[in-house]
């Protein structure tokens, strides 16, 4: 029984350590793309004196406006979140169950993500993530209108992505033969991987739009317009029409594509480095 314990607590502990790494790895090259759809999820239609025209016109005003750095605005509280959150998967029941007890660890730090993120100050004179989490603990708490408000969407957005991920994928990777080939077989999964993550992604976005509407800076400041999941997506819907539900997907999508590449990468070597070293 002891040794099934060990067994069972290395395997964890891989699963952790590899996919925490991978995690990792991805966040910090594919962070100024989450920037990008968070700033498209809070704009608020063309009367947004803030709109940007298009995916270049938003690279290029963040470039000129915000500098480089402008890209990773927000990028440490999803690194301080990877652990936990990789610690949830490896010891949760893939699917729906792990994408809500995920969220749940996540949502603090996303809070503090998109508040940061939809600053368009210059990134010098922005305040630091834990000023920032300090501010929204003093002003509101740590209840549902301060460090866990949009938790709602954001069970939501995991929920959903989780479900339908892993149910498409196992499904789909089942019925495709694997290939004796390395490549070969790191495309199959690579594709069916991005697959996955595009449908995925279609159905849980207005779950992810409502989550930036809440967590994000409100329209009139003092006064709180996006309150809950459901009545955010009514709102957004009936003001500025079905696809403002849907904004931000194409950077999501262009994030899927690399970033599920460079994660399977990362996660394969680091994994295959521990099961020969530890």
């Amino acid at each position: 029984m002891t040794s099934k314990k060990q067994s069972l607590l290395r395997e964890a502990s891989h699963q952790i350590i590899a996919g925490g790494s991978a995690g990792l790895v991805e966040i910090c090259l594919m962070h100024p793309l989450d920037v990008v759809k968070t700033r498209f999820q809070i704009q608020r239609g063309k009367a947004d004196p803030n709109n940007y025209k298009g995916l270049g016109d938003c690279f290029r005003t963040i470039f000129r406006t915000e500098g480089v750095y402008g890209f990773y605005k927000g990028i440490l509280p999803p690194i301080l979140a990877e652990t936990p959150k990789r610690a949830v998967k490896a010891l949760s029941v893939a699917g729906l169950g792990s994408g809500l007890t995920e969220a749940l660890v996540v949502n603090p730090f996303e809070v503090v993500k998109v508040s940061l993120q939809a600053n368009r100050d210059s990134f010098k004179v922005q305040p630091s993530t834990f000023a920032q989490a300090r501010t929204i603990i003093n002003t509101d708490g740590f209840g549902l209108r301060g460090l866990n408000k949009g938790l709602t969407s954001t069970l939501g957005r995991h929920g959903v992505f989780n479900m339908i991920y892993f149910g498409f994928y196992f499904n789909v990777k089942d019925a495709i033969p694997a290939s004796q080939d390395p490549r070969l077989e790191f495309m199959r999964k690579f594709a069916i991987g991005l697959v996955s993550g595009t449908v995925s992604s279609c159905v849980n976005i207005p779950f992810d739009v409502a989550k930036s509407r809440i967590q994000g800076p409100q329209p009139v400041p003092g006064e709180i317009k996006y309150r809950s999941c459901f009545q955010t997506m009514a709102l957004v819907y009936r003001e500025e029409g079905y696809l403002a539900l849907y904004k931000g997907l194409i950077p999501k999508i262009m994030r899927l594509g690399p970033g599920g590449a460079v994660m399977l990468l990362v996660y394969e070597y680091v994994s295959d480095w521990l099961q020969k070293n530890w």
